[in-house]
């Protein structure tokens, strides 16, 4: 399967219309307005978060990084006054999206996923950018929605992914089992996909529909990423389930990053 298959340009100017998109949410929002998705955290804290986020990448990027590069040694630093944070998530923001724009994207660059290019880093700002869109609009008490197409880039995206992000998230060490399979549709597409949990970890692929699957998931595009995100949740309406529903939530609790 492609592991990038959208064009470099397009995944740039989607990614764009996310850091708009989330700026006008987190804008509209009281900074001191706590976030329900990311416990503990406030609207202002997220900025930082996502801002933070943008710079480092665009900054592994701009180095063509062999290595990971920590914040400090690409020199990121964050608004010590509240009035700085907007200009600061704006100029950080708009660095991101030239340095992409201007390298190629089978450039290698070191990523934490498999790829190992910058076309990587173009894919991964957007869906860390309508995540975190989506927590903003969650933090005004909206009911977050992600474009279809985006949303099964997206979908691809994470499961491409997850498996690497246990270095940072121990839990998805254990998505593990003996051959039992989850099947996720997304109805409004006609798409569907089948996790395998495995002694050694979990495998995916695409799949004809979800016959003989333990448990399966149904919902459009855009909810069902957002399920795979967290931002949805088990017991949401748009959600249907089928089943063994320990199974998804066993899922639930061990693929949060």
């Amino acid at each position: 399967m492609n592991a990038h298959p959208w064009e470099h340009p397009r995944y740039c100017d989607a990614a764009e219309t996310e850091i708009t998109a989330f700026g006008d949410a987190a804008g509209r929002a009281d900074a001191t307005a706590p976030v329900p998705s990311c416990p503990g955290w406030d609207v202002a804290e997220l900025v930082r978060h996502l801002g933070g986020t943008h710079r480092w990448a665009g900054g592994l990027v701009r180095e063509r990084a062999e290595r990971v590069m920590g914040r400090r040694e690409l020199g990121v630093t964050f608004p010590q006054d509240a009035d700085e944070l907007w200009p600061w998530y704006k100029d950080g923001a708009a660095a991101l999206l030239d340095v992409l724009r201007g390298t190629a994207p089978d450039t290698p660059v070191w990523t934490w996923g498999p790829g190992g290019t910058a076309g990587w880093w173009a894919r991964r700002m957007l869906h860390e950018t309508a995540v975190h869109r989506a927590d903003a609009e969650l933090a005004l008490g909206e009911r977050p929605q992600v474009a279809p197409d985006v949303a099964l880039d997206g979908i691809e995206e994470l499961f491409t992914n997850l498996g690497a992000a246990a270095v940072f998230a121990p839990g998805v060490d254990q998505l593990r089992g003996e051959g039992e399979t989850i099947s996720f549709t997304a109805a409004d597409a006609g798409l569907h996909w089948q996790v395998r949990l495995l002694p050694e970890g979990f495998a995916w692929t695409r799949a004809d529909g979800p016959d003989g699957a333990h448990a399966g998931m149904r919902a459009a595009a855009s909810d069902l990423y957002l399920f795979l995100w967290g931002r949805r949740k088990l017991g949401d309406p748009a959600l249907r389930t089928s089943g063994d529903e320990a199974l998804l939530i066993r899922w639930v609790e061990h693929s949060a990053v």
